[in-house]
């Protein structure tokens, strides 16, 4: 069995990373997003490179009515590797973002999202967000031309920089 895992295409130039978002940074990022590249922004703050990485995604009842009580969970499942292990995880949540958390707490990763900020970047669209495990809080970012997918990088991001600079 082959999985095939995500990565973000970054455009490759010397401007400034803020030059390429079409709303103001995070105040937190704003400094480093105006002094570095595109690459060395995307490659400090959206690295793929980690011990986790996120391959299939899908909400497994899209295609479920909506109904007149309101919002509901939706069922999401995800191909999730953690190291060399491999495996599938499923959750219910309100949304991509809060299933993943709840996948990765499940595996016994924890991840607070503390500031969540996504902008359009062009085609793309940049997802920032700022996470906690407890004892550390980093930023990260996601890059994508789908929203959703933009919003599972940046998490995917932060856990792994919260894991990595422990």
């Amino acid at each position: 069995m082959k999985i095939t895992f995500a990565t973000s295409a970054a455009p490759l130039t010397t401007t400034s990373f803020a030059a390429h978002i079409d709303a103001p940074m995070p105040r937190g990022l704003r400094q480093e997003a105006d002094a570095m590249s595109f690459e060395a922004f995307h490659d400090e703050y959206a690295s793929s490179s980690g011990p986790l990485r996120l391959g299939n995604w899908q909400c497994t009842d899209a295609e479920r009515p909506s109904t007149r009580l309101g919002p509901q969970a939706r069922n999401y499942q995800a191909t999730l590797a953690v190291g060399d292990r491999i495996s599938t995880s499923a959750a219910a949540a309100s949304g991509p973002v809060a299933a993943l958390t709840a996948m990765l707490y499940d595996r016994g990763i924890a991840v607070e999202m503390t500031a969540f900020h996504q902008v359009p970047a062009g085609e793309h669209t940049a997802t920032f967000v700022r996470g906690s495990d407890g004892a550390q809080a980093q930023w990260a970012m996601g890059w994508s031309d789908d929203p959703t997918q933009s919003a599972l990088r940046a998490v995917i991001a932060c856990a792994n920089r919260l894991l990595t600079e422990a």
